[in-house]
């Protein structure tokens, strides 16, 4: 379950009463579209419903029974989710923002380049440019939705090129477990080699190379590359 100190507060009101429960804040919008896809132990801090939590105060359940039709918890989690609200302190929300614009900024400067260095622009540029462009941050909304918005704003600002890269990697033998775990998201093919090095063909993001070499040499410096 997540800890109640990364929980939020998700409050929908009926017949002149709260009912609210403590959940995930990283998994609200997946909840939300396809609950089917959260796993309800790690998405509840607590697996009851409550009038007030912090006071500690229970709806009986008749009270449940008549306002959500059922004692299951999840379905009463479905409701609240899809008719209420999330409630987050000002210090919360804040935190969340922040986090989500950080992950925004990452993702851009690992997915894009520049067309004309073929390197990737510098978090700080994109953070200006984001700043610039006035994008308001959803905390709770989709990374990748929140990407594919932030990208359409910054186009005229900033010339991004989404290219991808075929590398050849040779890792040695010792480094599989660690190399493989790194690669396995953009693995195309694989071998191993007689002499026990193990050989793969990934496609990356451009901008994610320098990233991806640092991590494998940290594994191993006998790691070799090849753009293919």
């Amino acid at each position: 379950m997540v800890s109640l100190d990364d929980a939020v507060l998700a409050r929908m009101e009926k017949g002149g009463k709260r009912y609210e429960l403590l959940v995930d804040p990283d998994s609200v919008e997946d909840f939300k579209t396809k609950p089917e896809s959260v796993d309800l132990n790690n998405f509840l801090a607590m697996d009851e419903v409550f009038h007030d939590i912090r006071g500690g105060e229970r709806p009986t359940g008749d009270a449940i029974e008549k306002t959500f039709g059922t004692q299951d918890i999840f379905e009463i989690a479905k409701t609240i989710l899809e008719k209420g609200s999330i409630q987050l302190t000002t210090s919360q929300r804040k935190a969340r923002v922040e986090q989500m614009r950080q992950q925004i900024v990452h993702e851009i400067h690992t997915q894009a380049v520049d067309p004309k260095t073929k390197s990737p622009h510098p978090k700080t540029r994109i953070e200006l440019a984001l700043e610039e462009s006035r994008y308001s941050v959803d905390p709770f909304k989709r990374l990748d939705d929140q990407v594919k918005d932030a990208i359409e704003l910054l186009k005229p600002m900033i010339p991004l090129s989404f290219e991808s890269l075929r590398i050849a990697v040779r890792v040695p033998g010792s480094a599989f477990g660690s190399a493989s775990r790194i690669l396995r998201p953009y693995l195309e093919k694989e071998q191993w080699l007689e002499n026990g090095t193990w050989a793969a063909i990934v496609e990356i993001p451009a901008g994610m190379k320098d990233t991806l070499v640092s991590k494998l040499m940290r594994q191993s410096s006998d790691t070799e590359f090849k753009e293919l």
